[in-house]
């Protein structure tokens, strides 16, 4: 039977300007016959605590990687949460979607000790629920766009994960996902204006879709008065160093089942060429470095909503004060719930189809816990 509903994201407009998402007006129904899926890292405080959080990055970027490869680069949206990530899919790829999960899980269980779980939820079941799935894209660049997500569903979907329900079991043993473009090769990215400030926001059961709109509206427009509108990335891209950090992490990750030493030794002799050639800004064919590093900034996913709001943000202490007056105000109104961590870098996980084109991903946190110790702020 025809997919009636498979373009639905292709067809969505584009929005350029962050502070117009704010307005839930910009945001699109799922279908009903799409499906949500979810997965993040158990315990990822425990992993976080053992100085593991360049790998619960990597193994979060590695859910929407593994479906970025599965669906051939078909547009469907997507969001990275740090330890985790949320996606959406037709019903044509559900069964890709539900082998991309199983084998992710057996994946990062034998290659990682890192136990993921992962679910597929219908959206027809969360708007039973009474929740709503909506989503926007969101392009801060020529070269790529990102789903923002709103109405609730997607934090629904989750808690049904962490309650035992709609679960994707693990593949069998040894089973291997394309992770084809995933890599970690930049150096963190230091404040330049103070600290790096991981927020992440969301509405309470008392807020309405207005209350919260408004909030996020403010707290964009506070962020949108740092410098860069406080993108926490150089303009010319993070630091390179040689060797490049964590390349074991590199190794494991495009190794696919092969010898960990051989990958690492040809990581590190590719990261050479890769590290000469940005120090001299000399063109390789097609690759010109410094147009590279440029579009590595302005193509990282440093804000979004997410049921919510996240952004990491190189913030200086007078604004990081105000923000928090701020959220403060609404939270003792009973109007939101947030979390802030403070660190002193930004890191930067990356999926990167062909380092020829524009539509490179690049996915920001903190980088001594981000995201998921702000949300760990936020629950306690």
């Amino acid at each position: 039977m025809k997919d009636l509903h498979s373009d639905f994201y292709e067809t969505l407009p584009l929005w350029h300007d962050f502070t117009l998402l704010s307005d839930p007006a910009q945001f699109a129904s799922v279908p009903d016959d799409w499906v949500v899926g979810v997965a993040d890292i158990v315990d990822s405080t425990t992993q976080i605590a053992q100085g593991r959080y360049k790998t619960v990055n990597m193994v979060g970027a590695a859910v929407i990687s593994t479906m970025i490869n599965a669906l051939e680069n078909k547009p469907f949206p997507y969001v990275f949460g740090g330890d985790g990530a949320g996606f959406a899919v037709p019903p044509s790829a559900v069964d890709i979607a539900a082998g991309a999960l199983a084998t992710l899980r057996r994946w990062a269980e034998e290659e990682f000790e890192m136990p993921l779980r992962a679910a597929l939820v219908p959206v027809a079941e969360l708007r039973k629920a009474g929740k709503d799935l909506r989503v926007a894209r969101y392009a801060p660049s020529s070269g790529v766009d990102y789903a923002m997500f709103s109405g609730g569903g997607l934090a629904w979907a989750e808690a049904q994960m962490k309650s035992g329900h709609y679960s994707v079991e693990p593949a069998a043993p040894n089973a291997q996902p394309n992770l084809t473009g995933l890599s970690c090769r930049w150096s963190n990215s230091p404040a330049q204006h103070g600290q790096i400030v991981s927020v992440v926001v969301q509405p309470t059961a008392q807020a309405t879709e207005r209350d919260f709109a408004d909030l996020a509206q403010s707290v964009v427009t506070m962020a949108a008065e740092l410098d860069r509108s406080g993108h926490p990335v150089p303009e010319n891209g993070p630091p390179m160093t040689w060797p490049p950090p964590d390349v074991g992490l590199d190794a494991h990750v495009s190794r696919a089942g092969g010898n960990l030493f051989a990958q690492k030794l040809k990581l590190l002799g590719q990261n050479l060429l890769i590290a000469l050639l940005f120090l001299t800004g000399k063109r390789l064919g097609q690759f010109e470095p410094g147009h590279y590093r440029r579009m590595v900034s302005q193509n990282a996913d440093y804000r979004k909503f997410d049921d919510g709001l996240k952004m990491t943000l190189d913030c200086d202490p007078a604004t990081l004060d105000r923000l928090q007056r701020m959220l403060d105000e609404a939270r003792g109104r009973g109007k939101i719930r947030y979390g802030l961590h403070v660190q002193d870098e930004a890191m930067m996980t990356c999926f990167v189809p062909s380092a020829m084109r524009d539509d490179h991903v690049h996915f920001v946190d903190g980088a001594s816990g981000g995201y998921a110790k702000a949300a760990e702020a936020m629950r306690r």
